[in-house]
């Protein structure tokens, strides 16, 4: 190095000079630009990203608005001794909510330990657990695998940032999560209580099996209570949590295991249990419990609703649309996941006597016929989806065999059938996608039971066999059906008493008659009765005096009624009963009379008709439940439905008198109860295609139908079961209650009358006693039959006494004798006495009233009344047109 005084100096001028100051000045500039650059580019950045945070923070959820309570629990049905019958859950809402005081510290403290070790101590977020999670996806490459998130953040991801599935970018991901920490400190500050933060997370969290929360997760795995899991229970539900699926306990037992055992590590290492508790909870065979339990639920649950809760379901989803406002698909969510109460009004013993009755083989026909319902969906070569139904095979096979339908003699048979025509579908490689197969007994049944006074359907069958499937056809409440005989006294005879001052004393001629149309009105019998009383009509089941009432009535009359009975399903000749052609349907007509109807009726709707009848003439709609709670345990809807009165109290009484005499000596004998009083009406089509009672006792109404479903004939050995069904289950119902008539109000009276005239009586009429509204009885007096004396003047000619205007008891009339003169005259009186050859012999009406018709060659004659009552027509050619009883 040269230190000399000239280098020296060359050096300093070197430094000194302008060109070296100049270049100095510049490095120095361009360094500060850049570090002021840097400064400003630290400063843009971070105000960004401040704004930014500032801005994902300001549209996150307003804290006062947050609810984190968690969505969907299940809903409980009960029933009227407010036992459980059924949970009702849709897959992601099997919650069964409980108090944090009901979950064990156990289960607690395991939770904790394994999802959260700060829990107690952070105010919701956990810095330490982000730092360490930060830390390790550095070093490992770039991989955030560790998760950070506290309780409280997981809390708010399930119930608040319910859409966090649906992220599909890393910034959705990272807004969710700062709007999750910002609020998770938020909700801490704001509630100031872990245990309701504690409590709604394992109200929350998914445990596998569909089983949502810790409570719903005990039923699923070990078929009780949340409170009763002891440590070792409680650690294997705690490690479900983290992925349900890998760790059932189920299906993954060997997994779960080893996710116990971490989750007892955890808890002995933060000193929730100690070493011997650790070992004892490791060694106990939970997994031969679950396995236990599962066996036993699968045994005693089954997820197929009853026809009684497929009805009640509807009719929950319809009052919370129509009452509370929601729309279908809320009221739905309601329903499967609200988390409802439901007070039902199920009969638990009542529908226990329904089920073992149609369950009972004995109680129906020999022969039994199965009825076909098919549905086969398949994706074509060409990806196509193409829909195949029953009435589609129905037709293939037809072009084979016309006469074919789709009735086996056993299921077997039906079977092959199936088999070929899905071969036939899937031979040009065509792929199933869904299929349904299902074989119904034939023939077919429903009954309903309703509390006539509180409108309440104590219990439901809607159909015969095994119920296969939730919410398939309830033949209770869905299928309609031609109600015969059972319509003459809801659409005919109550509006006649009611309205008209008719009486059940009221006459008809039961003649031959026809329709406007000039069809002829055929009675069941093929015979007619002449002068017919309406309780002799109802007791009979005689179409002509029906048609004949109801044409007095009118037709629009009688639909108003019937609107009134509460039938839902009848035609009134709108739009909607028009058909492809412009033809307008209307049930307004005298057919009605018989139950011919455009669609028909259901057995729900006729049983709660006739339930307007056994309850004093008031309308109840039928109720199946009383009132629903939310979640919370207050009211959502109370159901209290009000009574409308359709018919007097009165004109109830006379109908149910008259239907007493079906019951005693009419068309409905086989319905007789022994410990009860009963009142009710058959009715039967015309070509046996659907066969009806409708009955009543003080206590309860019950209908019952029998028919095939694809409305072919019924069997002759098959006409009576319905009837035998009837019997069995109302007997049963009604053992151990005090034994009831039915009460006569005051508004009736019962008095004398002739009982071929319904007038009252003169010396020498029939009597017989009936019941009349205060405001029907007769005034006038028979003129068909007297006491005819002899007139000494003309030499024993019989006259009219003069005097004769009472009944022979009647103290005022002392002219009237108090036996009759009856002379033995034939042609007039009846032959011998009593009828000559017969009930009338040519005398008591000549050739119409006794002759012929009524007596003609006796009562056993050529039948049961000469040539019309009995004779060549009792039987005879038979009916091809419609006859209805």
């Amino acid at each position: 190095m040269n230190y000399g005084k000239k280098s020296t100096a060359r050096k300093r001028n070197a430094l000194i000079s302008r060109s070296s100051m100049m270049g100095q000045r510049a490095h120095v500039s361009l360094i500060r630009l850049l570090f002021m650059g840097l400064i400003t580019l630290c400063v843009v950045v971070t105000c960004v990203g401040i704004g930014s945070v500032r801005g994902v923070i300001a549209n996150a959820p307003d804290v006062e608005n947050v609810d984190i309570m968690p969505l969907g629990y299940a809903t409980f049905l009960y029933d009227d001794e407010g036992n459980q019958i059924r949970k009702l859950a849709a897959p992601d809402a099997n919650r069964l909510p409980v108090s944090i005081d009901q979950i064990p510290l156990d289960l607690q403290h395991a939770v904790v330990a394994i999802e959260d070790e700060r829990f107690y101590e952070h105010n919701g977020i956990d810095v330490r657990g982000i730092l360490r999670a930060a830390v390790k996806g550095l070093t490992s490459g770039g991989h955030f695998s560790e998760g950070a998130s506290t309780i409280t953040q997981q809390l708010l991801k399930n119930n608040v940032f319910t859409n966090w599935t649906n992220e599909s970018t890393q910034i959705e991901r990272i807004t969710r999560k700062l709007q999750e920490q910002y609020l998770a400190v938020q909700i801490e500050e704001k509630i100031g209580d872990k245990n309701v933060i504690l409590e709604n997370y394992l109200n929350t969290i998914n445990l596998g099996a569909g089983a949502y929360g810790v409570q719903a997760a005990s039923r699923q795995y070990f078929n009780k209570d949340v409170w009763d899991l002891n440590l070792s229970e409680c650690a294997t539900l705690a490690g479900i949590t983290q992925a349900p699926t890998k760790y059932n306990p189920i299906s993954n037992p060997k997994e779960n295991a080893k996710r116990r055992k971490e989750v007892l590590q955890h808890m002995l290492d933060q000193e929730y249990i100690d070493q011997a508790q650790y070992d004892e909870a490791l060694n106990d065979d939970v997994y031969s419990r679950i396995q236990a339990a599962q066996a036993e639920q699968t045994q005693t649950d089954s997820n197929i609703y009853s026809y009684f809760e497929d009805a009640l379901n509807q009719q929950i989803i319809n009052d919370l649309m129509n009452i509370k406002g929601y729309t279908k698909t809320q009221a739905q969510n309601m329903l499967y996941s609200g988390g409802l109460k439901v007070m039902t009004t199920q009969s638990p013993s009542i529908q226990k006597i329904l089920d073992e009755e149609y369950a009972d083989p004995s109680n129906y026909p020999d022969y039994v016929q199965y009825a076909l319902d098919y549905a086969l969906t398949v994706k074509t070569p060409a990806g196509e989806q193409v829909n195949y139904s029953k009435e589609m095979m129905k037709l293939y096979f037809q072009n084979e065999d016309p006469s074919f339908d789709l009735l086996f003699d056993s299921q077997e048979e039906g079977q092959t059938y199936v088999d070929r025509y899905k071969a036939d579908i899937l031979s040009d490689g065509s792929q199933v996608v869904a299929e349904r197969v299902n074989f119904a007994p034939q023939p077919q049944s429903s009954m309903t039971v309703i509390d006539q006074h509180t409108g309440y359907v104590k219990a439901m069958i809607g159909g015969r066999g095994e119920k296969t499937a939730s919410l398939t056809m309830n033949r209770a409440t869905d299928s309609t059906r031609q109600p015969g005989s059972t319509f003459k006294i809801v659409s005919t005879y109550a509006p006649a008493l009611n309205e008209l001052g008719m009486s059940l004393a009221t006459t008809f001629e039961d003649e031959p008659y026809n329709y406007p149309s000039g069809q002829p009105v055929k009675n069941a019998s093929g015979s007619y009765s002449g002068t017919t009383t309406i309780r002799t009509a109802i007791r009979n089941s005689i179409n002509v005096v029906a048609v004949k009432c109801l044409e007095q009535v009118t037709p629009e009359l009688g639909l108003q009624y019937l609107d009134n009975f509460g039938f839902s399903t009848l035609a009134h000749g709108t739009e909607a009963d028009t058909d492809a052609n412009g033809n307008v349907y209307t049930d307004a007509n005298l057919p009605m009379a018989l139950g011919g109807l455009t669609y028909g009726i259901t057995n729900i709707d006729l049983c709660a008709a006739y339930a307007t009848i056994a309850n004093s003439g008031n309308y109840i709609k039928p109720v199946y439940y009383t009132k629903i709670l939310d979640h919370n345990g207050n009211v959502l809807i109370e159901n209290t439905s009000a009574e409308k009165s359709v018919i007097k109290e009165s004109t109830a009484f006379l109908l149910t008198s008259a239907m007493e005499d079906v019951v005693q000596q009419g068309t409905g004998t086989a319905c007789q109860l022994d410990n009860m009083a009963v009142a009710g009406k058959t009715g039967t089509t015309d070509q046996y295609n659907d066969l009806w009672f409708a009955g009543f006792t003080p206590y309860y109404t019950c209908v019952v139908w029998s028919g095939y479903d694809d409305n072919q004939k019924i069997p002759d050995d098959a006409r009576n079961f319905h009837k035998n069904l009837w019997r069995k289950v109302m007997s049963r119902i009604h053992e151990g209650l005090e034994y009831r008539d039915f009460q006569q109000p005051s508004s009736v009276e019962k008095i004398s009358i002739c009982s071929e005239t319904g007038l009252l009586p003169r010396t020498g009429c029939p009597v017989i006693e009936e019941y009349f509204d205060v405001g029907t009885v007769p005034t006038e007096y028979c003129d068909q039959h007297f006491y005819e004396i002899p007139d000494e003047e003309t030499e024993g000619e019989l006259v009219l006494d003069p005097d004769l205007t009472q009944t022979p008891d009647d103290p005022n009339n002392p002219g009237t004798p108090e036996e009759p003169v009856i002379p033995d005259n034939p042609d007039n009186t009846g032959g011998d006495g009593t009828g000559g050859d017969g009930t009338g012999g040519d005398g008591t009406g000549g050739d119409n009233t006794g002759g012929d018709n009524t007596g003609g060659d006796g009562t056993g004659g050529d039948g049961t009344g000469g040539d019309y009552t009995g004779g060549d027509n009792t039987g005879g050619e038979g009916t091809d047109d419609i006859v209805y009883y």
